[in-house]
């Protein structure tokens, strides 16, 4: 059932819909703060997810959302709303858990119908609810099974339709693939992003997978210690990170850290304690005068070659440390001559014949790193 805007907590920015807000929300247990001063705005039907570590505060947000948890300070809006007090039963959410929380002695069917059957829907309108449910999962030829007859992924699908089959305005996710094998979860990313674009509601999960979260979301929010570090696309947040915290947890980078020895309206120049000579283009570069910086370079960015190339900006000369073989790549450590070490990205060639203990050189343009506030 749609919802009023109140005219009191109306997001000022008319032209684009939120179905959830947070506003300066704080919580905090026994007086230590799980989140502090959090704001968030999730569009109308997009797929947002919040990442970061365990212990940053993302479960506890969810939480919030969810009703499970009320907020000590701030308001949290669901469509336009304020629900900081209203209980979760009375919210247009419905949260799918990493653990399922199944009920083992009823079926299928009776699983995802529960629900209903607390709002005393009619039999007849409540039975062509459940069999829609059961069509959207792919998991008709199972409504008679019982939970412990199913598989992991099976036991998911069960976890979605039940909260599928309330129609919410919103879709809350709790690491909702977490407790999967890794082929199973792969799977189940592609029948998420099924099932959000055939829905178009509005989904919200938490996780610490960056590749899940990557490959999922249509934005991303990265928290650290209660706080939220960044909020962007995933493309904005891989290229683009705002701290030297949000590019190191979003995949891997290398981060060198020193002294801003020059800087102009083209170039930066850093020098670290080691004695590396390191450059960035000014324009990858939007900091203020710093008289430290911290430089971030992506291992798939940097060059290795056995002769010294010509004209990279950042060049160094080293020796492989340890190589790992991963099919299409090779996954590289790279001791560099002042003792610093690189991990390397490097496509799989079969002319290639590298192994430990052999030189090299390790290089990358200026633009292909991100200078950062340290």
């Amino acid at each position: 059932m749609s919802q009023t805007v109140s005219p009191s907590i109306a997001s000022p920015q008319t032209q684009q819909v939120l179905d959830v807000e947070l506003r300066q929300v704080s919580k905090y247990f026994g007086g230590e703060a799980a989140i502090q001063d959090i704001d968030l705005k999730i569009r109308e039907g997009e797929f947002f997810s919040i990442l970061g570590p365990s212990g940053c505060g993302k479960t506890t947000t969810l939480r919030l959302i969810a009703g499970f948890e009320q907020p000590s300070a701030g308001m949290v809006l669901i469509q336009g709303r304020d629900m900081s007090r209203t209980p979760a039963h009375r919210r247009s959410v419905n949260t799918v858990f990493q653990s399922y929380a199944l009920f083992n002695h009823m079926t299928v069917k009776d699983n995802i119908a529960f629900g209903l059957r607390v709002k005393r829907m009619g039999r007849s309108q409540r039975e062509q609810r459940v069999a829609d449910a059961l069509q959207l999962v792919k998991m008709g030829s199972f409504a008679h099974r019982y939970p412990q007859q199913l598989s992991g992924g099976q036991k998911q699908r069960v976890a979605l339709a039940r909260a599928l089959v309330n129609r919410p305005a919103v879709m809350l996710l709790d690491e909702p693939l977490g407790a999967l094998d890794l082929k199973l979860r792969k799977q189940m990313q592609v029948e998420l992003t099924n099932l959000h674009q055939q829905l178009g509601i509005t989904f919200v999960m938490v996780t610490h997978d960056q590749e899940e979260a990557l490959s999922l979301s249509n934005r991303i929010a990265v928290m650290k210690d209660g706080d939220i570090e960044q909020i962007g696309t995933p493309s904005e947040i891989y290229d683009y990170p705002q701290t030297p915290f949000v590019a190191d947890f979003i995949g891997e980078t290398n981060l060198l850290q020193g002294e801003v020895e020059f800087a102009d309206s083209q170039m930066l120049r850093l020098l670290t304690p080691e004695g590396t000579t390191v450059l960035v283009n000014r324009s990858e570069a939007n900091l203020p005068d710093l008289k430290t910086a911290v430089v971030s370079v992506r291992p798939e960015n940097i060059r290795l070659s056995q002769e010294a190339p010509l004209n990279e900006g950042n060049c160094y000369s080293g020796y492989v440390k340890h190589i790992m073989y991963l099919g299409t790549h090779l996954h590289c450590v790279v001791q560099l001559q002042t003792g610093e070490r690189l991990t390397v990205m490097q496509p799989n060639r079969s002319e290639q014949s590298l192994t430990p203990e052999t030189p090299v050189y390790v290089s990358w343009l200026p633009s292909d790193c991100l200078a950062l506030a340290a």
